[in-house]
């Protein structure tokens, strides 16, 4: 996909168009098992909705963003936030992970941490200096917590990328305001994004929408085409499919007890439309989702 303001790919995740995996908040895996795919190099591209933390344990990484290049040679996290064209080239004994996650992980750690995420909004790079070993630490733990099925283990993955939020925030320097009308384009996308995570539940309709943001709904409409490759409503519906198939996954909700909290008033419609969305019915996603 492509956006036609930059004519640069909109990729799902890091380097592709895959769909979001699982029913996690966030994905992670090592630089390693990407970029070898691609020979060590990403082209630029931009995510719609999702940030990006690039850890760079060992190895040497150059860094593209918005056609600035530079080098990392050192143990540092780059912070790479959505709709940033961002591209990578790897040594060949590069080690690191990336770390991928959208707004509605980011509303939840805003909430835990009482005061939103500034750090997120700009590109930067965070040497990690003499915390390299206790950040090493902290990843290594969040990447094998990932890739395991311990009891309670979104709850101790949130608090692990809560941590290391407050380590980068700690880092960070004063952001400035938007400059450009680009700059401002994207800055109300993630306006958008946020009433989205805060308002899903309530099946508010576009105008609803664009009304909180003083613009058209056409206007609305025509921004996230442009930096998303989605409608509006689009956006609404697919942040609403994540959350029916964490529940599915993580809860023992009925499917009409699912329906409600998520603001169908009728369990039927709810199967339907998520048929719809993503090709199964409530009950055979939940079971396919089942470990054998």
């Amino acid at each position: 996909m492509k956006s036609p303001l930059s004519g640069v790919p909109v990729f799902t995740l890091y380097g592709g168009n895959q769909a979001w995996p699982g029913n996690d908040l966030l994905h992670c895996e090592s630089i390693e098992a990407r970029s070898r795919l691609h020979h060590w190099e990403i082209k630029p591209h931009q995510h719609a909705e999702l940030f990006q933390l690039l850890y760079v344990q060992r190895g040497r990484a150059e860094v593209e963003i918005e056609g600035l290049r530079s080098t990392i040679g050192e143990a540092a996290i780059q912070v790479v936030p959505p709709l940033t064209v961002h591209g990578f080239r790897f040594s060949a004994d590069i080690q690191g992970h990336v770390l991928t996650f959208g707004t509605a992980l980011v509303a939840n750690l805003e909430q835990r941490l009482g005061a939103p995420l500034a750090v997120l909004a700009k590109a930067a790079c965070y040497p990690l200096g003499q915390d390299r070993g206790r950040l090493r630490g902290l990843i290594d733990t969040l990447q094998q917590e990932y890739q395991g099925n311990a009891p309670a283990r979104p709850a101790l993955l949130e608090a692990l990328v809560t941590a290391l939020m407050v380590w980068i925030s700690r880092r960070q320097q004063s952001g400035q305001a938007p400059r450009n009308r680009d700059e401002r384009d994207r800055h109300l996308l993630g306006e958008y994004l946020r009433l989205v995570e805060a308002h899903y539940r309530e099946h508010l309709s576009v105008e609803d929408f664009a009304a909180r943001l003083n613009i058209p709904s056409q206007q609305l409409n025509q921004l996230c085409r442009a930096l998303s490759g989605q409608t509006a409503l689009q956006v609404v519906h697919r942040r609403l499919l994540l959350e029916a198939r964490r529940n599915l996954v993580y809860t023992r909700m009925s499917i009409g007890q699912l329906s409600d909290s998520l603001g169908f008033t009728d369990p039927t419609y709810f199967a339907r439309w998520f048929k719809r969305l993503s090709g199964q019915t409530p009950n055979g996603y939940r079971r396919a989702a089942q470990p054998d």
